[in-house]
């Protein structure tokens, strides 16, 4: 059988009363620590054992805040820092707390439930229409399209191809794993155009075209002899413009119904790369050799990288900067 202490009735009932009162805040003190979370708001890191990767938020940690340092440290999401070895008093009244949130919130859930049934049935009543209570999220979620538009991506680099790498010089086939680079954006875009030509020329006699590019910084010129052929990404300068150069090439063509082929080396190719050039439209004079025979040239025009790459645009139906005229040489 179990005694009970009594007062102990020699002393002064002040003096009881300032025990039970001490006990009191002893016992209020000890579940405030147990339930209130830490107001420290930095996140522990797991030290590297491999001499390199560390755990959520933050580096190597060389020490904490004083008096909240765990005993063993641990990788826990920042604001929400906490010991490994939690005492049984700590758990207990973790899952009390955590069994009383539960039941608050599936009693909340009830009722936001009930009175959207009660305003659905409501509504229904006034209009005679059916209406959902509840929009199911995975019903109204559009999937993302497909990276080729519905087409499967063949690849995006040279890990599965057979052909050999390239080197920067003119041969193929060959893989070309160079990243495409930066691209302008559509109000930027290189544009050029042929704004002179003549439309006759004899044969062995040499001329000129008028040539205007905009948007394009002629200053970038890797030589494709020299292996900067497809070398180099693409890139722009810090007002978002090409860097790069144009390409000027006139051939004979052996029909206009047909397509040419396109192995033969043209009649006349020259790079322009004069250090000029930018967002406003300029022009440039390029000479062009004599043709050799008498036909129908036809002289082309087009912008290139620093690599030689038709520059990159921002939307599928811009047009490239390229412009074509034919010339009678008789």
């Amino acid at each position: 059988m179990r005694e009970t202490a009594l007062p102990d009735p020699t002393l002064p009932e002040n003096s009881r009363a300032a025990r039970g009162r001490r006990a009191a805040l002893t016992i209020l003190a000890a579940a405030a620590v147990v339930l209130v979370p830490t107001a420290c708001d930095f996140a522990v890191a797991t030290p590297a054992t491999d001499g390199g990767a560390y755990g959520q938020g933050a580096g190597p940690v060389t020490g904490g805040h004083a008096g909240h340092t765990p005993t063993t440290i641990q990788t826990v999401p920042a604001g929400n820092t906490q010991d490994l070895d939690p005492t049984d008093e700590e758990t207990a009244a973790e899952e009390t707390a955590a069994e009383e949130t539960t039941a608050a919130e599936e009693t909340t859930a009830a009722e936001e439930t009930t009175a959207a049934e009660e305003e659905g049935a409501a509504e229904e009543t006034t209009t005679g229409e059916t209406t959902p209570t509840q929009t199911s999220t995975a019903a109204t979620t559009t999937a993302p399209p497909a990276a080729g538009g519905g087409l499967e991506i063949l690849g995006d680099d040279c890990s599965t191809s057979d052909l050999d790498p390239h080197t920067g010089f003119q041969d193929a086939p060959r893989c070309v794993a160079i990243a495409f680079g930066e691209v302008a954006a559509a109000a930027q875009s290189p544009s050029l155009l042929i704004t002179d030509a003549p439309e006759t020329v004899a044969v062995g006699e040499k001329f000129t075209l008028q040539v205007s590019t905009r948007n394009l910084i002629r200053d970038r010129f890797l030589g494709a002899a020299a292996g900067g052929y497809y070398r180099e990404s693409s890139f722009l300068s810090e007002d978002g413009i090409q860097r790069g150069h144009f390409h000027t090439a006139c051939r004979m063509l052996e029909s206009t119904s047909v397509a040419p082929d396109a192995e033969p080396a043209p009649e006349f190719f020259l790079a322009t790369q004069d250090n000029g050039g930018g967002a406003e439209p300029d022009v440039v004079t390029v000479p062009v050799n004599a043709m050799p025979a008498p036909g129908v040239a036809q002289c082309a025009v087009w912008a290139g990288d620093g690599s030689h790459r038709v520059p990159m645009m921002q939307r599928a139906n811009q047009t490239p900067a390229f412009d074509i005229v034919r010339i009678t040489v008789q």
